[in-house]
């Protein structure tokens, strides 16, 4: 708890520490934690109603989205649905059950890039889905959210690394594609058919 390193921290816009933060009492660096035990936080998304929602690149395997809840600790080094690069195993989380666990988890992993959940008019059907960018699976994956709950619901081959998503302000939904070799990406706005 003595460096942000694997946490969330929340922050007021002036810099200064909210005090309503889990560890605020605690001071230094420690007040300023929100969550711990990440790993790559790479994704975060506000839904509607409030729920912050985040994508984490697992280490070999165990990508994660998770629901970030005030104080919680989501277990990683001790826990994860991926292994360490080297081989070795990381228990999953179901073994401890005192961290949270991932709404998904991915394995094979998609490497997560960007993350948007999904508030337009063009796709209703749509309405409230996360969307995220994958770099290795090379795809846009669409995800359902219940109450407590998702599920990847649909997958979208792309045939291109995709960093970015967005929402455009008429509802479309933009892609970034991965630059390679000094090359650039496509930029991708999808639409309904018709």
């Amino acid at each position: 708890m003595k460096s942000n390193l694997g946490k969330m921290v929340r922050l007021n816009d002036d810099g200064t520490v909210p005090a309503d933060n889990p560890f605020f009492s605690q001071g230094g660096v420690t007040a300023q934690v929100w969550s711990l035990g990440h790993r790559n936080l790479l994704g975060l998304a506000f839904a509607p109603d409030g729920t912050l929602y985040a994508h984490e690149m697992g280490p070999r395997g165990g990508d994660e989205l998770n629901v970030i809840e005030k104080g919680a600790n989501y277990g990683y080094p001790i826990v994860s649905n991926g292994d360490h690069y080297d081989g070795k195993d990381i228990p999953d989380h179901h073994t401890r059950p005192e961290f949270r666990a991932p709404l998904v988890s991915w394995n094979p992993v998609i490497s997560p890039a960007g993350f948007i959940i999904y508030t337009g008019k063009l796709f209703p059907d749509w309405n409230g889905n996360g969307f995220i960018g994958g770099l290795s699976s090379q795809s846009l994956v669409r995800v359902e959210f219940g109450k407590g709950t998702a599920r990847e619901a649909q997958r979208f081959d792309m045939g291109k690394r995709i960093r970015e998503v967005e929402q455009g302000p008429d509802g479309a939904i933009w892609l970034l594609e991965d630059g390679r070799n000094g090359t650039g990406g496509r930029l991708l706005k999808l639409t309904p058919k018709g």
